[in-house]
């Protein structure tokens, strides 16, 4: 039976309300180290240690995420269901400590934490105890059996980007990357998405991850010299760029000085794109990019706006989200946890449907969206439900794939960038000084 968690708010919200109202049908315990007996209501309740950075750098996002949470609480009405937070304090020793508070008083599950380092730092206790974590951070590195993150994975973004621009026939991938983790992640998941998906990834050009200046590594790109004496057009049909704000603009407008525009390359990004506003971007123009279902993101951006007087990030939809899965597990109060967790059915929240793999990865149904100048719209909308096994890009030996015909990399060392990416140096293209290192 597939699982729906979300549950939608009947009552309007008083507009007054400026912070959290807890009602009877749930209870939570706030920043706590010490916790009353009398705060559990019943022993068959379901009690989470919710661990956010609720004081230090991070704070902003752990206050939001924490509001979401509260928003959750209020709609989903399980009287079984107990939340517990704890202050990581931004630091990886702030959450070594906030997690024994929360192991000593007895959860059986683990919301959060928010970055990669904290995560890192509570998992041998975590599964020491047997208990499973459902974290935010999109590192991969720090996934393992009973840690997983119902954050957006770089991994599942890319490979459904690059599925829907085959679907449109598109097969010859180029990448414009920054030169750090993310660039070398979203390149480890296009040339193994490209090959799933019928095609390859031929070029991937670095810049430096601060740069505002794009122009001579896109002009070498889409090889403008050779197009300006020769003619003909540049060779690859579909190119990614995972950047944001000023950069992606600066970045994309260059593509179209030097003559590289839709239909004849189809831009594709990530979820940052919905960071900027690139409704008046003429290169951008039927540009293409994954986000998050929106099904339900009305009512939650406007209900939290309401209650908290801001809007809100995207990031903070998951909160709720991982709340609702919190509620799910209380209400089945399952003998084993992570077999619940990692059930193939998934299930549904305020940001569509999702699942988690043994692994701590996760899989989302994505909407694709398309930049108009209007708006951006949905051209491809997310599942309502998964119906086929998980797609995920583990099993696929890029390295195997690409020996002997080796991506062209540009704006860094070959065989580096190569063991970066695909965990050797390749054959197919030789080392060079020059920027074609045929």
């Amino acid at each position: 039976m597939f699982k729906k968690i979300y549950i939608l708010a009947v009552a309007a919200l008083v507009a007054s309300c400026r912070s959290p109202m807890v009602t009877s049908t749930g209870h939570f315990s706030d920043n706590t180290t010490q916790i009353s007996e009398e705060t559990f209501i019943t022993k068959s309740s379901f009690r989470v240690g919710v661990l956010l950075p609720l004081s230090g750098d991070a704070a902003a996002v752990g206050q939001g995420l924490r509001n979401a949470t509260m928003i959750a609480l209020e709609d989903i009405n399980n009287p079984n269901l107990i939340l517990q937070f704890y202050d990581t304090k931004s630091t990886p020793e702030g959450a070594r400590v906030a997690v024994e508070n929360a192991i000593n008083q007895r959860v059986k599950m683990i919301v959060g934490p928010l970055m990669s380092s904290e995560v890192e730092a509570i998992s041998y206790q975590t599964r020491k105890h047997d208990i499973p974590v459902i974290a935010f951070s999109t590192n991969d590195a720090v996934l393992q059996p009973q840690v997983y993150t119902i954050g957006l994975l770089i991994e599942e973004q890319v490979n459904r980007i690059i599925s829907h621009a085959a679907q449109k026939g598109r097969s010859r991938f180029a990448l414009l990357l920054p030169d750090n983790a993310t660039g070398i992640a979203v390149a480890k998941s296009a040339v193994k998405a490209a090959k799933k998906h019928g095609g390859t990834v031929s070029k991937i050009a670095f810049y430096p991850q601060e740069t505002t200046d794009f122009s001579e590594i896109i002009r070498k790109m889409s090889e403008y010299d050779r197009r300006s004496s020769n003619g003909g057009g540049v060779d690859f049909d579909a190119v990614i760029v995972p950047e944001t704000g000023s950069r992606l603009k600066s970045a994309t407008a260059m593509f179209g000085y030097y003559d590289v525009f839709y239909p004849d390359v189809m831009f594709l990004g990530t979820s940052v794109w919905e960071n900027t506003n690139l409704n008046k971007e003429t290169t951008l123009n039927k540009a293409v990019y994954p986000a998050l279902s929106r099904s339900h993101s009305a009512y939650f951006n406007k209900k939290y706006q309401s209650m908290y007087g801001t809007y809100p990030s995207g990031i903070f939809a998951l909160a709720y989200d991982a709340v609702a899965l919190s509620s799910a597990l209380a209400k089945r109060n399952p003998y084993n946890l992570d077999e619940a967790i990692t059930s193939p059915d998934g299930f549904v929240g305020i940001n569509g449907a999702f699942r988690f793999f043994p692994n701590g990865k996760n899989q989302h149904s994505l909407d694709i969206m398309q930049i108009t100048p209007s708006a951006d719209v949905v051209v491809d909308s997310a599942s309502r439900k998964f119906i086929s096994g998980p797609e995920t890009l583990d099993d696929i030996d890029a390295a195997s794939l690409y020996d002997g015909n080796a991506p062209l990399v540009l704006g860094k060392n070959q065989q580096e960038a190569e063991t970066e990416i695909f965990g050797r140096p390749l054959r197919g293209y030789v080392e060079s000084d020059s920027i074609y290192q045929y």
